[in-house]
Order: C-alpha cells, then structure tokens, then sequence
C-alpha cells in the first residue's frame, strides 16, 4: 500500500509540472515579424492585419485583431506585431501605392494593387479561408514570411 502510494504522489508530482508548464507558455505575450517580398515599387505604404479567427478574414476591419500601416523604406519590409497570446492566427497584407488604407479593385473586383496572406496560399478566384492562411504562435518569437502577388 506503502508503494502504491509513493507511485500515486509521483504521478500527481509529474502531472502538476506538466501543467504548469503548459500553463506558464500559454500566458507568454508573443512576437510576430512579418517578412513582405516582392514588392513592384516602393510607392505609398503596405498594410497588415492579423485575425484571430475566421469571422471576418481576410478583409473585415471590424474582426481585426491589430492592424499596422508602415511606409515602404526598404525590401523585403518588415511588420512586428507585439503582446499576441499563444495561439492561431492569419495575416492579410496589401501594398497601398495610393494611401488610401483600402485595397483597390477594378472594374471586374480584381485587386490593382499587390496583396497576400500568411502561409502563402495559391490564389485563384477568392481569396483565401482563414484554414489556407493560418499559422501558429507557439513561443516568444515567431517569424513568417508573406510574397505579395499583383494581378
């Protein structure tokens, strides 16, 4: 009974560090830097927004969860997003050459200026679903990379 116990109370032990553990990483506040090639110009601004979700992604402002715009001084251009929890995200960028913060379209709906999503998804006649573009915060320090692509 003795050794069913010390076997019981070490199992308990290994189970709270384990726990604790997971617990301490889950609390961390991350950091994204997001790597933006292929830039045509280095005219006007590129514009990132990070979701949390799938409500709203790619393009509803109002499900964003941070959103920067930082004007183009070097290729490829980097974003840095701070105090993101641990978890799953997606990004949508776009190259805003006329500063209007909108990503402009045609007549026929296709984008005019340059555009792209983490994990780099292929794009055809929509844009991508929150599952083709997400990627995960698991640490302190993450880093992706995102290639825009014009029409």
């Amino acid at each position: 009974m003795v050794k069913g116990l010390r076997v019981s109370m070490l199992l308990l032990a290994v189970m709270g560090n384990l726990v604790w553990s997971f617990s301490a990483k889950a609390n961390f506040n991350g950091k994204l830097t997001v790597e933006i090639d292929g830039l045509k110009n280095k005219e006007g601004q590129v514009c990132a927004s990070i979701f949390a979700s799938s409500k709203g992604f790619p393009s509803d402002r109002d499900r964003v969860l941070q959103k920067q715009c930082t004007k183009i001084t070097d290729t490829p251009l980097t974003i840095t997003f701070e105090n993101l929890k641990a978890g799953s995200y997606a990004v949508a960028v776009f190259h805003d050459q006329n500063n209007d913060r909108t990503l402009n379209r045609n007549i026929f709906g296709i984008p005019s200026e340059g555009f792209g999503f983490s994990s780099n998804p292929e794009i055809r006649a929509r844009a991508p679903k929150f599952s083709e573009a997400v990627f995960l915060v698991a640490g302190p320090d993450t880093n992706i990379q995102i290639q825009l692509k014009y029409f």
